[in-house]
């Protein structure tokens, strides 16, 4: 996904969560230039929809890769548990890098390899690490904010959306970075066991915002936002409540059809 793209579906995907009765959903985005301000409008995050009125969403300014850095994951929850008491959902989307990582070995550097890492896999990661302990604080009070229930047993979900799916060219940097991301999932399922918390992935195609026809896609077009935004919707919610340690493929059957159609 290009960064435009990105930043459309992870606004859909808050969308999502507040169409599911999210009672507050903390929106972490790069902090605004010098000569704007602080704003959901600035900081491109959507506003919930009359129908979804009581969902709180909270722009949370944060400094490339964060919360990829441990100690602003931290923060972040220390936020969250100072406000609201609880944690539910968890959700690791990154932005993209400006530029595409080179496709070739060879100019793949140190720098770019630690960008990558610092981008993609280190946030799945500190989230397994310090998530599940928020994630298992009940809150027998509704408390004093709109939309909340009562939270009575230890549950989560920790979500990772990663692209990449079907698309070639990323080179064996990129690869490797899909690669840890979806080795924290698997891995964590270990980690996770007793706790109540579920971690999956969402491995993501094409996406475009009007869905565009493509002949190298068996559904003949990209995904648009909203499809992605359900399926982590899905995640997110009790109706995958036996779900865990899955990688959910949304690419309209590339992968599937491999060299068939995506020359490699």
């Amino acid at each position: 996904m290009t960064s435009e793209t990105n930043q459309i579906t992870n606004k859909t995907i808050i969308q999502e969560l507040a169409a599911h009765g999210a009672a507050a959903i903390y929106a972490c985005d790069h902090p605004p230039s010098s000569n704007t301000t602080t704003t959901a409008q600035s900081t491109s995050l959507p506003s919930p929809s009359p129908s979804h009125h009581l969902t709180k969403i909270i722009p949370y300014p944060t400094s490339p890769p964060s919360p990829a850095i441990e100690h602003e994951t931290l923060a972040l929850i220390d936020e969250i548990l100072a406000s609201f008491g609880r944690l539910d959902i968890w959700i690791c989307s990154p932005i993209p890098l400006p530029s595409s990582p080179p496709p070739s070995i060879f100019s793949t550097t140190t720098p770019i390899l630690h960008s990558l890492f610092e981008t993609h896999a280190l946030g799945p990661f500190f989230a397994l690490k310090h998530a599940p302990a928020a994630m298992g604080k009940l809150s027998p009070q509704k408390g004093g904010y709109p939309n909340a229930v009562r939270k009575t047993q230890k549950y989560g979900s920790i979500i990772t959306v990663i692209g990449g799916e079907g698309e070639k060219g990323g080179g064996v940097g990129y690869e490797m970075v899909r690669g840890a991301v979806l080795g924290v999932v698997k891995g964590g399922v270990g980690v996770l066991k007793g706790t109540g918390v579920r971690g999956n992935a969402v491995c993501v195609g094409f996406v475009g915002e009007g869905g565009e026809e493509r002949d190298d896609v068996p559904l003949g077009r990209a995904a648009k936002p909203r499809e992605i935004a359900r399926v982590v919707g899905f995640l997110a919610s009790g109706f995958s409540s036996y779900v865990t340690g899955a990688s959910l493929v949304v690419d309209g059957g590339v992968s599937a059809m491999g060299p068939n159609i995506v020359p490699i």
